[in-house]
């Protein structure tokens, strides 16, 4: 049993295991149990879905501050505020993602909750070759820090498209290199077709799968964001992991909460540019400001929330008397 206790990344093997366990747990019976059929979720729902998920992470981060100690447990729900906050960008996306392929309410759950096995491990890599770039050379966090404002000062600055969906190359490839039904089946990805040439049964994507790669894709571009920013709060390879993860968790709940308000958040956007901003400077103002003494947890956690928190209640308000669309109705 002494590799229960072994270090891992700085952490004992079985903190990882516990964290692990939770999310297949969860994950299992979310796919298992409260989906197990083909049907749309309501707003209603996707609230409920929502609290539990968050009220799961915040249970997994009070563990973390008892754990690991106060700062890297403050360090832990910095981390997961941010993530939270970004994710409301993704979701903007994938509801787009879903109206290019047509992807109706009650198929969406599924390929969401799929898209997130993936990102838990693609998330996963990122991580620990960032973690690795880091250890490895400390200067890298300056790279990030300023990558972060750049960020920030773009977003704040840069005008609201829509993503060109249409020509996005994973599409145009597997287009290209795969069958792909015209219509979709259900909730599966792949299908046997009758090959028109040879009269043979051959397999087939589905735009549902389609769907599934772009939402993947889109997520790797985000993540070019998130985790830079979570490395800039710490360098604890659990904490950036745990919190980024917690996070994600709960987006396929979220995405049906906010996904039929998702226009009334239009002044979050610069809430979150000035979170990115401020996550990037307090690095170079903790290093060459403060001789090197970190910035305050508390105090970076509640501008954090403080800023999000604000861009939350400015959009609704300036949006208010616009009434949500119901997801069950697409």
């Amino acid at each position: 049993m002494d590799f229960l206790f072994a270090d891992w990344l700085g952490t004992p093997a079985w903190f990882w295991l516990a964290f692990l366990s939770i999310v297949i747990v969860l994950t299992a019976f979310d796919l298992g149990i409260l989906h197990k059929e083909d049907k749309a979720m309501g707003i209603a729902e996707s609230v409920k879905l929502t609290v539990f998920y968050i009220t799961i992470a915040l249970a997994f981060g009070a563990w973390v501050w008892v754990q690991k100690g106060p700062e890297l447990g403050m360090q832990y729900f910095t981390g997961f505020a941010i993530e939270k906050a970004l994710s409301i960008d993704n979701v903007f996306v994938i509801s787009m993602i879903f109206t290019f392929f047509a992807i109706p309410a009650k198929y969406q759950y599924r390929a969401l909750l799929w898209g997130i096995v993936a990102v838990i491990v693609l998330r996963g890599l990122m991580i620990a070759g960032g973690a690795a770039l880091v250890e490895q050379a400390y200067w890298v966090l300056y790279i990030f820090a300023a990558f972060l404002v750049f960020t920030g000062i773009k977003m704040f600055f840069a005008s609201d498209h829509d993503p060109d969906i249409g020509n996005n190359v994973a599409v145009r490839w597997i287009s290209r290199h795969m069958r792909v039904t015209k219509e979709l089946h259900a909730q599966r990805f792949f299908v046997k077709v009758t090959d028109p040439k040879t009269g043979k049964l051959v397999n087939a994507a589905t735009p549902l799968f389609l769907a599934l790669v772009v939402i993947n894709l889109a997520d790797l571009v985000f993540a070019v964001d998130s985790v830079p920013a979570i490395f800039a709060i710490t360098t604890d390879t659990f904490v950036v992991y745990t919190s980024n993860i917690m996070a994600i968790l709960g987006l396929r709940a979220l995405y049906f909460a906010l996904a039929a308000m998702i226009d009334r958040f239009v002044y979050l956007k610069y809430a979150l540019a000035a979170v990115l901003v401020f996550i990037g400077s307090k690095i170079f103002v903790s290093d060459f400001l403060l001789g090197g003494d970190k910035f305050p947890p508390g105090l970076s956690l509640g501008v954090t929330l403080g800023l999000i928190a604000g861009g939350v209640v400015f959009s609704l308000w300036k949006t208010r008397g616009e009434a949500p669309r119901d997801m069950t109705e697409a």
